[in-house]
């Protein structure tokens, strides 16, 4: 059983005004992929590090199945961790780094043998097995680091920004191996990243944290389909949900959001919601994807922007343009001309718009 129970666990740092991590409630399922996300800063890996007992909990309780583990030593928590930087040892080959830690256990060495091989072959090391890190890529070397975590059998594996180290390309490759190798072990995996390309593809569920605080906590679709809050809605998807003020306004029984000279119609779902916002400013948001092709432009739904530039990702176009002084970016296929600088009309998919309240930043409707 390695689910992760967090009971009103705070965590503050000797001489700190204020916890890094306020009251966290959070229950992890045993074998879930959870994912904890957030700007530098957030708790992300203050979060983990207090469940692998590398920090303290200053209050409440950590649990790790049934048992409270507050007060268990790291090497008694089942757990093992993967880091950013790799932490393999450089005079050691391949082979020992990976037995490092059972020879510490002083595991059998036929056993130890075993569990190498075993590993080294489900992450392609078989033929590295004799190398020193030095003679690796980074790719290499943050397998070799996996490995090491997989042959102590773990209960829990944890992750912190593994792959921040890697390019571009060799981070999508490890983002499919990782995700792949949850599968495989079938255990409990717990993963921090800044990066919500990271989030998206690989959660089973994703927390999202600011200021040591849990923002919303559900799976991937969930959290991009229905913000609780500006912060998540901003946070999550890339490029960013476009954010627009627009005033409420009321007219022949219809609810309209007006933005400078644009005047949109609200889908009658929306109504009851934004009833108590009539003739309020509210925050409108749009992902880039959520606008429709010009044949499905009418005057309900037409937005007046100007177009700054367009870059052409292979099938679409991202289009930067300005609505006001307030920046946008659209996303359409790329089918005939590409867009010019200037004066442009696009259609925004009202079903699909996002409404938020100034103040509390809380989501009204989706």
């Amino acid at each position: 059983m390695a689910s992760i129970r967090f009971k009103n666990v705070t965590k503050t740092y000797p001489g700190a005004s204020s916890p890094v991590v306020p009251n966290l409630n959070l229950d992890i399922k045993d074998k879930e992929f959870i994912i904890l996300v957030g700007p530098s800063g957030c708790g992300k890996s203050t979060t983990l590090r207090m469940i692998a007992g590398l920090e303290t909990v200053s209050e409440g309780e950590l649990y790790i199945g049934d048992r409270v583990v507050n007060k268990v030593p790291p090497k008694d928590r089942e757990i093992a961790m993967v880091f950013q930087n790799y932490a393999l040892y450089p005079h050691m080959n391949v082979y020992k780094n990976i037995a490092f830690g059972l020879n510490l256990r002083k595991e059998d060495k036929n056993e130890i043998d075993r569990r190498v091989h075993e590993a080294a072959k489900i992450l392609d090391l078989e033929h590295l097995l004799e190398r020193k890190p030095k003679e690796l890529s980074g790719g290499q070397r943050q397998r070799v680091a996996l490995g090491r975590a997989m042959v102590r059998n773990p209960a829990v594996f944890l992750l912190d920004e593994p792959l921040s180290n890697l390019d571009a390309k060799l981070r999508a490759t490890m983002r499919t191996e990782i995700a792949r190798l949850h599968q495989r072990l079938d255990t409990t995996f717990v993963y921090v990243t800044h990066d919500q390309t990271e989030a998206m593809t690989m959660g089973d569920r994703i927390v999202v944290m600011k200021d040591g605080i849990v923002q919303q906590f559900d799976t991937p679709q969930v959290l991009y389909d229905t913000p609780v809050n500006l912060f998540v809605a901003g946070f999550i998807g890339s490029p960013q949900m476009n954010f627009i003020d627009t005033v409420i306004q009321k007219e022949n029984d219809k609810l309209y959001a007006v933005a400078g000279k644009n005047k949109l119609a609200i889908p009658k779902f929306k109504w009851e919601a934004l009833a108590p916002y009539v003739s309020k400013t509210v925050v409108m948001g749009f992902r880039p994807e959520d606008f429709l092709t010009e044949d499905k432009r009418t005057k309900d739904n037409s937005m007046s922007v100007e177009m700054s530039f367009s870059e052409l990702l292979g099938a679409d176009y991202n289009l930067y343009m300005y609505l006001g002084e307030t920046r946008m970016t659209v996303k359409i296929p790329a089918t005939g001309k590409r867009p010019e600088k200037g004066p442009y009309e696009i259609a925004a998919n009202m079903e699909k718009a996002h409404f938020f309240d100034p103040d509390s930043e809380k989501a009204i409707t989706h």
